[in-house]
C-alpha cells in the first residue's frame, strides 16, 4: 500500500509540473505580443527622428541689405541665427533705406532687404525684384534726440524753432526724415533744419558730437546710445510710427538661407530681441 501510494504521488507531482510549464511558456507567448506595440512606436519615432534629421539645413553665406536703424539689434540677431544654424553666415550691409533700394534695383547680389518705411519696399517690389510678398515685422517711433542732461530744455516740437537752436534732420527721402515731415505737419510747426543727415545714424551722431543741439532720430537710437545722448518724447509721435517690412529678393543667392533669417526675425525670441531694443510689436 505504501508503495502504490507513493507512485500515485510521483504521478501527480509529474502532472502538476507540466502543467506550470505550459503555464509559462503561455505567459512568454503572452509577453512577445504585447511587446510588439512599443517595438513598433520605436520604429515609428526612429523614422520621425530620421525625417527631421532630413530637413535641409540652413548654410553658406547669408547677404542682408538692412536700414541704417537696425545695425545694433540685426547684429544681435545675426550672431543668435548663427548660433542656432552653425553652417550659416550672416553678412550686412547698413546704411539708409532708399539707398539700399537703389542699389538693389541696380542689380546688388542681396538675400534679404529690410528697410525702414513701406515706401521704400515699394520701390524694390515694383521694380519686382522681390521673391515673396514683403513682410512688417516690427515698428519705430520719433523721438527728440537731445545731450545729455536736455541743456537747452527742450520738450517739444515747437522748442525746436527756438532762436539760434541747431536742428538736425534725417534727409525727406529716408524713412526717418519722412516721419519727421509727418510729425512736424501734424503738430503745426515750421522748422529749417541746420543740416540733413543720410541717415537716423548720422541724424543720432550729430547730437552726440556737439554739432548740433537736436535732431529727430528714432527712440531705438536714443536707447542704443548708452546714455550719450537722451531722447524727449513729443505729442505727435504716435502720428508717425514706421513700419518695417522684410523681404527675400528674387535674384537672392541663398534664398533658402534668406527666408530662414526671416522666420528667426518673426519667431518669438526674433521678437523678444528687438522688443528688448525699444522696437514696437508689429
Amino acid at each position: 500500500m505504501t508503495v502504490a501510494l507513493s507512485s500515485r504521488s510521483t504521478r501527480a507531482a509529474a502532472a502538476l509540473t507540466a502543467a506550470a510549464a505550459l503555464l509559462t511558456l503561455s505567459a512568454c507567448g503572452s509577453s512577445s505580443k504585447s511587446a510588439a506595440p512599443a517595438s513598433s512606436a520605436s520604429s515609428s519615432a526612429s523614422s520621425s527622428s530620421s525625417s527631421a534629421a532630413g530637413s535641409p539645413a540652413v548654410t553658406g553665406k547669408i547677404t542682408v541689405f538692412a536700414a541704417a536703424s537696425l545695425q545694433q539689434v540685426f547684429t544681435t540677431l545675426g550672431k543668435e541665427f548663427e548660433a542656432a544654424h552653425p553652417g550659416a553666415k550672416v553678412s550686412f550691409n547698413f546704411s539708409g533705406s532708399g539707398t539700399l533700394a537703389a542699389s538693389i534695383t541696380a542689380g546688388a547680389p542681396a538675400d534679404v532687404f529690410a528697410a525702414a518705411s513701406n515706401g521704400t519696399m515699394q520701390t524694390v517690389t515694383k521694380a519686382g525684384d522681390n521673391a515673396a510678398a514683403p513682410v512688417t515685422f516690427t515698428k519705430n517711433i520719433l523721438e527728440i534726440a537731445v545731450a545729455p542732461g536736455n541743456p537747452k530744455h527742450i520738450t517739444s516740437l515747437a522748442d525746436l524753432t527756438k532762436p539760434g537752436l541747431k536742428v538736425a534732420l534725417c534727409a525727406a527721402t529716408e524713412p526717418c526724415g519722412a516721419a519727421a515731415v509727418t510729425a512736424l505737419a501734424d503738430a503745426g510747426v515750421k522748422l529749417k533744419p541746420t543740416t540733413y543727415e543720410q541717415d537716423v545714424t548720422s541724424a543720432q551722431n550729430v547730437v552726440q558730437e556737439g554739432e548740433v543741439d537736436a535732431s529727430l532720430v528714432y527712440r531705438t537710437n536714443v536707447l542704443g546710445a548708452g546714455g550719450k545722448i537722451d531722447g524727449v518724447n513729443f505729442a505727435t509721435a504716435a502720428a508717425a510710427v514706421t513700419d518695417y517690412p522684410i523681404a527675400v529678393l528674387k535674384d537672392a543667392p541663398n534664398s533658402a538661407g534668406g527666408q530662414a533669417f526671416i522666420d528667426f526675425v518673426l519667431s518669438a525670441q526674433g521678437q523678444q530681441v528687438l522688443t528688448a531694443a525699444g522696437f514696437e510689436q508689429p
